[in-house]
């Protein structure tokens, strides 16, 4: 055998997973942050491979793209014609005639494969010396499984699938996940004796593993400490079973970090999120993509954010975010939309129904309510009233709003873009300010009122109105 160090990847992903019934591969479907596939390359990354090798064939160019996004160092193999597993294989070992060393073996729909279980197999197989071993758990329930066979010593001597198996056979709880890791010289040698004659047509990559035993070689195994870590996914329901399991093992690892969650039941955050201790998280939210939230922060309840950043001791209440920040002790929400490129300065509010977009507001400024901020930037200190509009779109091009420190926009005002209200100033509730705003001043763009007489008495009598103003008359 090889006494090379090398170590490479191969992982088969060239179905189309008809089961899943959709008109994406099966290994592109999402689940908690990355696609079936990228949750099982990250797993790969624990191993340190000179080389990833992705086997594709139906839909390939969509698969391709998406390794090119997220494993651009990732080589990308075609099975133009899929011929099962170990033809899948040997046109990757084909590809490579370099391969040397170990090649580890992977499917690109067992999204619980956890970094550890393979780190674990790999340390196993090199110390043994055996050429292939393979990874196997023992299972409750077996059904549609492959068993691995042993023989009366206890060494493993093949793998029978449940079509071909005897009574006996059919009782063994072992189970064969897939995953192997392979003497790269022996594997070549034995893949080359595959043949399709068989129920199915197909080569299968299990033979190899009696070819081995055949040979004299050793083939030993190595059992997965959780047996969900082999599960794969065929269709919809498995997928939401498999969301189910992994959302169980994020929301355990971060509260045993020191993360409380009042409902894990309800808590969905993606294998990409970052949360520190001493963060609350309340019943309803979801955290996706980037997002990370420091400590003593408060998310929650009924919140989704999206790649946002949430600082030291925020609290995000009812709200959606988008690829926004929030300071150190910043207040948002109930109620709250931070659109993409929104950024909350530290101790500043963003409160109810208020949407933000493509804008910063500086520490301590506060927009309560009922407003909309786009393109703008907000001064240090600074009170958007009740009402406020930011009109930053003139139906062409976007334009931007400069709000200076501490100044105090009236409720129910429109700022027309572009506009600057300089520091230290005040605009008049119900303006619509289109002109620059000095400090010091007061900006008032408003009709000014009048009151007409009698009105209500010659234009709405018999009205509840004009009782009431006869009785106020009376009164007088």
């Amino acid at each position: 055998m090889s006494v090379s160090t090398a170590r490479s990847v191969v992982v088969l992903a060239a179905g189309m997973g008809t089961r899943m019934k959709s008109a994406h591969p099966k290994m592109l479907h999402p689940m908690l942050g990355r696609t079936l596939l990228g949750h099982v390359l990250f797993a790969a990354d624990a191993l340190a491979a000179d080389d990833t090798l992705v086997v594709v064939g139906q839909a390939a160019d969509q698969v391709t793209a998406h390794l090119d996004q997220i494993a651009p160092d990732a080589r990308t193999v075609l099975q133009a014609e899929q011929r099962g597993t170990g033809h899948a294989v040997r046109t990757a070992m084909d590809a490579a005639p370099e391969l040397s060393g170990t090649v580890v073996v992977l499917y690109g729909d067992t999204p619980l494969l956890r970094g550890e279980t393979l780190e674990g197999l790999m340390s196993a197989h090199e110390a043994s010396g055996a050429a292939a071993t393979v990874l196997t758990a023992e299972v409750p329930d077996p059904t549609g499984l492959g068993r691995i066979l042993r023989d009366h010593s206890g060494r493993v001597v093949g793998v029978v699938e449940q079509r071909d198996a005897t009574p006996e056979q059919l009782a063994i709880k072992e189970i064969n996940s897939g995953i192997y890791v392979f003497d790269a010289g022996l594997l070549r040698q034995m893949l080359s004796k595959l043949s399709t004659d068989n129920d199915q047509g197909e080569e299968y990559l299990t033979d190899v593993l009696g070819f081995l035993v055949e040979a004299g070689h050793p083939v030993h195994s190595f059992a997965a400490d959780d047996a969900l870590d082999t599960l794969g996914c065929n269709d919809r329901a498995q997928l939401a079973e498999l969301r189910q399991i992994m959302q169980g093992r994020i929301n355990t690892a971060l509260m045993r970090s020191g993360v409380t969650m009042d409902d894990p039941a309800t808590t969905w955050i993606d294998a990409t999120v970052t949360v520190e201790p001493d963060v609350t998280i309340r019943p309803g939210v979801q955290l996706l993509g980037t997002t990370s939230v420091s400590t003593g922060a408060e998310v929650g309840p009924d919140s989704t954010l999206k790649d946002t950043v949430v600082g030291a001791r925020a609290k995000v209440v009812r709200a959606h975010t988008d690829s926004a920040t929030i300071g150190t002790a910043a207040q948002i929400g109930p109620f709250a939309y931070l659109r993409p490129g929104a950024a909350i300065g530290d101790t500043a509010k963003v409160g109810t129904y208020v949407e933000v977009k493509n804008s910063t507001l500086a520490e301590g400024s506060k927009v309560p309510h009922l407003s909309y901020v786009g393109d703008a930037s907000i001064g240090a200190g600074a009170n958007i009233g009740a009402g406020t509009i930011v009109a930053n779109y003139d139906g062409v091009a976007k334009h931007h709003t400069e709000v200076g420190e501490a100044v105090f926009v009236g409720s129910n005002s429109v700022l027309v873009a572009p506009v600057t209200i300089n520091d230290g100033s005040y605009v008049a509730a119900g303006s619509a300010i289109n002109g620059e705003v000095p400090s010091n001043s007061l900006g008032v763009a408003r009709g000014r009122q009048r009151n007409i007489e009698g009105w209500v008495e010659r234009r709405r009598p018999g009205t509840k109105t004009a009782e009431a103003a006869e009785r106020a008359r009376q009164s007088e």
